[in-house]
């Protein structure tokens, strides 16, 4: 049986307005493959990404990754899901912004009745990305002070919070004085407010001894700078590009400054397999249950209104995670 489902398509790279919903046509169920309704779906940065062209995407293409949903189908020799159950997924692939879609069922997993659809759409992604970036990318510690740019977005404020509950100081940046209050609601200790504020100076006055890691998810305007808040032998974690590629970096620097690290890792990376994806998650889960980390939705779109939901992104009109509604 032919099933069709409404998804938004990217035809070329461009602004949100290039983001165009359409009716497509869902193949037959190949094995290993679970077809998947969607009831929340999660916006993130990198979908901006995409979009845009500096991740490029074969085009015409579908867009997003990371859905909540119920298992419709199943194809042959899928055992990690049965059909009913209420599953998740955040590293699929690009294409979660449909009503239906066939996933392999590998990449799904099935969420606790602790945690809702909603929840699971806006936080899976920057829940495992986070998990990653302060267990595995480098291992933070109670008593440990860190700094964090964009304390404010979707995955800084889940930082914010599981870091706090792990006894760590966080140090972030942020751009408006309403984000620096809802930073700390969040557990952020000391919050440096302005897009051109000199967070260099504010980091050597709060740690005096500079910091273990940087995590920035910035990237152009704070990626530079931020090597001048990290002690010898600091590692600088680049997760992200939200103000631009950042520009060339020179490797002498990191000898210069202290026989620096740097890294540039995805969350593709440290779940590709199972065993660490279902890791991964669970820590995450874990988590949401011991209320170390609560998932915050605080937008709504309609799947039609993507390209809005893209454009607010992008001019920094939110904080904590979107969701679009199919």
């Amino acid at each position: 049986m032919t099933i069709t489902a409404r998804a938004i398509r990217l035809h070329t790279p461009g602004g949100p307005e290039k983001l165009r919903l359409e009716d497509i046509e869902l193949a037959p169920l190949a094995r290993g493959e679970a077809r998947v309704r969607h009831t929340a779906i999660g916006v993130n940065f990198i979908d901006t990404y995409h979009r845009t062209g500096l991740y490029a995407l074969p085009l015409p293409s579908g867009i997003g990754m990371e859905a909540a949903g119920v298992v419709e189908a199943i194809g042959e020799g899928v055992t990690e899901v049965a059909i009913g159950d209420r599953v998740a997924y955040s590293t699929a692939g690009v294409g979660a912004y449909a009503t239906h879609r066939n996933v392999v069922a590998a990449r799904l997993v099935t969420l606790p009745e602790s945690v809702s659809d909603e929840a699971a759409a806006g936080a899976l992604l920057k829940g495992t990305t986070v998990e990653a970036l302060i267990h595995r990318v480098f291992r933070v510690e109670k008593g440990m002070t860190v700094l964090w740019h964009a304390a404010a977005g979707g995955v800084g404020l889940l930082a914010c919070q599981w870091l706090s509950a792990l006894g760590v100081n966080v140090i972030g940046t942020v751009s408006t004085e309403a984000k620096a209050a809802l930073a700390k609601q969040n557990g952020c200790t000391h919050v440096i407010v302005g897009k051109d504020a000199d967070f260099v100076a504010k980091v050597k006055e709060l740690a005096p001894g500079k910091l273990p890691v940087v995590y920035d998810s910035v990237g152009k305007d704070t990626l530079l700078r931020s090597l001048d808040c990290l002690a010898p032998r600091g590692l600088l974690v680049s997760f992200g590009n939200a103000s631009g590629k950042p520009d060339p970096l020179e490797l002498l620097l990191l000898s210069q400054k202290g026989s620096l690290y740097v890294t540039r890792p995805t969350v593709a990376t440290y779940t590709a397999s199972r065993e660490d994806l279902e890791l991964s998650t669970r820590t995450l889960f874990d988590a949401i249950g011991k209320g170390w980390v609560r998932p915050d939705v605080r937008h709504r779109y309609p799947l039609a209104d993507a390209k809005e939901a893209h454009r607010a992104l992008q001019a920094r009109e939110t904080s904590g995670s979107i969701v679009l509604v199919p």
